[in-house]
């Protein structure tokens, strides 16, 4: 058979329409996407014959030219952020979205975003109200802040507050704390671009309570501290605790401002992990504003929090950038639900899934990684891969407790035959897609960041890998 007879064998846009397959994507999937489709796949058969492929395989992709045009709409029409799966035992994974909120609150965000709300509406007044509003009070009663509000994320508030408090002035801060955290995101740039100058103190290693006294003029602005949530400096080292600061910034009437990254509300030494400081503690060492991110230990969605002065936190509230950098009803309905957790102790762990992948037990990861191996095994797939539990260890991940190894179980699946890395593509590419860790030639599934009502799809996501090697086999 020529070339020539075979592009006549090619199906036109017309014909295909009425293919019964394509057809029933009608009700699912934009009359646009189908006919895109169509030409994609018909063009990639015309490529095929310039290219001089074997004649039965144009044939065969004629054949199945239905169920390609099903495919490619299907891919073309999906979402492209979806839920994934975190089987890497990250648990504030940035790549995978951070922190997961708990299904409670996106309860109370569908109320809130399917119609009108109250944003910026005071019921009581029946005026005009603050967005704000909706979460000063919650934030000021768990962090003990005389005020607060919330920006999109932490770079901006810690851009907010340096704009606000410190433009056209000097800012001090400790060449120890001069950090840069994920995207590039640094503190010297980010005090540029606020119009604050940086003014260094001290070495890498080691600053003094003397180095920022030393360094005060009538052109200091404040004083900052920055913890360094996502890295440490070991050995010989000093830094100078916020207690001490306040003297030196009270004594010379200028803020004191601390950029605490993470977040932290709760006191995770009582769970076995390194203490990080929370919110609290700066508040009451007498920091007078605090920045924290929404999205990490906190457990809420990204935000940038701000508390401390109310003096402070009005001028900010007026500053120009506060408009750029507002959150939405979204982001508000969520982090008010979340912030509501913290009002009751003895829950909040359980209720935040971050705090609670993070606290989780010997014996609940004993238990949960049973279970996944019980689901492999009733798959009968212990025959066609090594499979066995061991034991390993997670990470906060995030930028938070940098040194912070956390006990865990991992199933490690082992292959006596075919690619690892390609395994782990047919688990990532899977309907939900599972995002594993490979080391050593093997794929590790860490069942901390596994919730208990994934466990069934992450067991057919690993019969589906290895199905899929064996039909590359053949």
């Amino acid at each position: 058979m020529s070339d020539i007879n075979l592009y006549k064998m090619i199906p036109k846009v017309d014909e295909l329409l009425e293919n019964e397959l394509i057809k029933n994507l009608e009700d699912k999937v934009a009359r646009k996407t189908i006919v895109d489709s169509i030409r994609l796949a018909t063009e990639s058969i015309r490529a095929s014959i310039n290219g001089g492929k074997e004649h039965e395989e144009i044939k065969e992709m004629i054949r199945e030219l239905g169920e390609t045009v099903v495919r490619l709409a299907s891919k073309k029409s999906s979402f492209k952020l979806r839920p994934v799966i975190n089987a890497t035992g990250v648990v504030i994974h940035t790549n995978l979205g951070r922190s997961p909120v708990n299904p409670e609150i996106l309860d109370h965000l569908r109320e809130v975003a399917k119609g009108y709300s109250n944003l910026e509406y005071d019921l009581e007044m029946g005026s005009r109200g603050s967005r704000y509003s909706h979460l000063e009070e919650v934030v000021a009663e768990i962090t003990g802040a005389e005020s607060a509000m919330v920006v999109n994320n932490n770079a901006a508030a810690v851009l907010l507050v340096l704009s606000t408090l410190a433009s056209g002035k000097e800012v001090i801060v400790s060449r120890g704390e001069l950090i840069e955290i994920g995207g590039a995101f640094r503190v010297p740039d980010v005090m540029a671009q606020s119009g604050a100058k940086l003014i260094e103190v001290g070495t890498t290693n080691k600053t003094h309570k003397r180095d920022y006294e030393a360094s005060i003029s009538e052109d200091t602005g404040a004083i900052m501290k920055v913890h360094t949530s996502n890295y440490r400096i070991m050995g010989f080292t000093s830094a100078v605790e916020a207690s001490e600061l306040k003297d030196v910034s009270k004594k010379n009437n200028i803020p004191l401002i601390e950029d605490l990254g993470s977040g932290v509300l709760v006191d995770l030494s009582r769970y076995g992990i390194t203490y990080e400081p929370t919110v609290m503690d700066s508040l009451k060492n007498g920091v007078d504003v605090v920045t924290f991110s929404g999205d990490k230990l906190l457990g809420g969605p990204q935000a940038g929090i701000i508390v401390g002065r109310k003096k402070f936190i009005d001028q900010m509230k007026k500053n120009p950038l506060t408009r750029a950098f507002r959150v939405d009803k979204f982001t508000i309905s969520a982090l008010e639900a979340t912030f509501r957790y913290y009002l009751d102790e003895d829950t909040v762990v359980s209720k935040i899934p971050t705090l609670k992948m993070l606290t989780y037990s010997r014996e609940i990861l004993q238990e949960k990684g049973e279970r996944l191996m019980g689901m492999l095994s009733r798959e009968d797939l212990q025959k066609r891969v090594g499979l066995t539990l061991q034991d390993d260890y997670s990470e906060v991940g995030g930028g938070s407790l940098p040194m912070e190894k956390l006990p865990t179980k991992c199933v490690v699946i082992e292959l006596e035959e075919g690619s690892t890395a390609r395994f782990e593509e047919l688990l990532r590419t899977n309907t939900i897609p599972v995002i594993a860790r490979i080391y050593r030639d093997k794929v590790y599934l860490d069942v901390r960041t596994i919730d208990d009502s994934e466990m069934e799809i992450v067991s057919k996501a690993v019969r589906r890998a290895i199905d899929g090697l064996e039909e590359c086999k053949k």
